[in-house]
């Protein structure tokens, strides 16, 4: 008899969902766009505090438009999180800029206050900094704000992972110039796919949702004057959305047990280290992650592949996008004064365990079981 699947994170559906699809299909609202679109919007601008949103097809159109809003072009330089997806940089990429990545800080495994200071002296004109909030904690955000207001540069905020993460009270996503949510099949709430730029200016955010429907201007033939994308979210998909919505504190809370069931199951086992939290901020736990000491003999992959012989899902922390192939040739700014590199070592010694709000008791304690046996308890 085939094991249960145990996953890292999926969907989780309350049945408030399928009301407003039904909505959507009952008005015949099963295009682009519609009423849930509208409300969608309205309802995360009000969750958030963000001021203005708008929905699209994915967390990286929200990137994309953020980077064609601040005029970024070929060879503009932009600082960029290292340790991340690489969804990230891959807007940079589509307008022809440079990405710089910007290393990781040991306190939260987010960007490097300090690697950026260095960079801001090896590139004193970037046209933009985008930070991510990795597995949903915050970065330290006054810090590389600070340091982002000085030398007059915009801040994007690339809080795929962090929605409903707060900083020192406030949300995650609303503190630079634009940030960006994903509703990623795998994130705290989904739409199945989706994500959603939100912004306090206005005008902005009417620029970007021009642009995510083709660029069409008010005409009543077909006229364009600016090149457009087909990025708007469709009123499907938007209703899933709102019905997520309603859960999402809920989902936190459940994140959160998990990330502490581990923390304190793992507390007598000096190898461990759970990911660290930003003490200013209040995480939404989105990934428990995991990391194992330099010169332990126990790995990663021996974790991993433990807990898949059991027919339960892991997976690695992301590799660095200085190591990818694609951006080979990139600069890389370190934190650590001897050029090592912080996000390589939390990359090699860690893991992603599972935290699916939808583990019963039963389920973490076999996870748990697992990880304790590789290192012999």
């Amino acid at each position: 008899m085939e094991k249960k699947r145990i996953y890292l994170s999926c969907p989780t559906m309350h049945g408030k969902e399928q009301e407003f699809i039904k909505e959507a299909f009952d008005t015949n609202w099963v295009a682009p766009l519609g009423p849930n679109v509208n409300s969608f919007e309205k309802e995360m601008a009000a969750y958030t505090g963000a001021g203005h949103a708008a929905a699209l097809s994915a967390g990286t159109a929200a990137i994309h438009l953020a980077v064609k809003l601040l005029g970024i072009g070929e060879d503009d330089v932009v600082f960029v999180s290292d340790l991340t997806f690489s969804a990230t940089c891959n807007p940079i990429a589509y307008e022809k800029a440079t990405p710089v990545f910007i290393d990781s800080e040991p306190d939260t495994w987010n960007m490097s206050p300090q690697a950026l200071e260095k960079a801001f002296e090896k590139y004193p004109n970037p046209k933009a900094v985008i930070c991510v909030y990795l597995y949903g904690t915050p970065a330290k955000i006054d810090e590389i704000m600070a340091i982002c207001e000085k030398h007059n540069v915009p801040f994007i905020e690339d809080a795929a992972e962090s929605l409903s993460s707060t900083y020192k009270g406030k949300q995650t996503g609303t503190f630079g110039k634009f940030g960006i949510y994903s509703f990623n099949g795998n994130k705290i709430i989904t739409t199945s796919g989706g994500g959603m730029l939100v912004s306090e200016d206005e005008a902005a955010i009417k620029k970007a949702t021009f642009l995510a429907t083709q660029a069409r201007d008010p005409a009543r033939y077909y006229l364009h004057s600016h090149i457009g994308y087909n990025y708007r979210m469709s009123n499907i998909t938007a209703g899933i959305g709102r019905g997520q919505l309603m859960f999402l504190e809920e989902h936190k809370e459940k994140k959160q047990a998990i990330y502490k069931q581990y923390k304190e199951a793992f507390a007598d086992i000096p190898e461990i280290e759970m990911n660290p939290m930003n003490p200013d901020g209040d995480s939404n736990n989105w990934l428990s992650c995991m990391t194992i000491a330099k010169g332990c003999s126990v790995t990663p992959d021996e974790i991993m592949d433990a807990l898949e012989a059991e027919n339960i899902e892991s997976r690695p922390i992301w590799k660095p996008m200085h190591e990818q192939p694609v951006f080979e040739g990139y600069d890389f700014i370190p934190h650590n004064e001897d050029g090592s590199s912080v996000g390589s070592d939390i990359f090699a010694r860690g893991l992603c365990l599972p935290s699916d709000i939808k583990n019963t008791q039963e389920d973490m304690e076999l996870i748990i079981g697992i990880v304790r046996k590789c290192f012999g308890r």
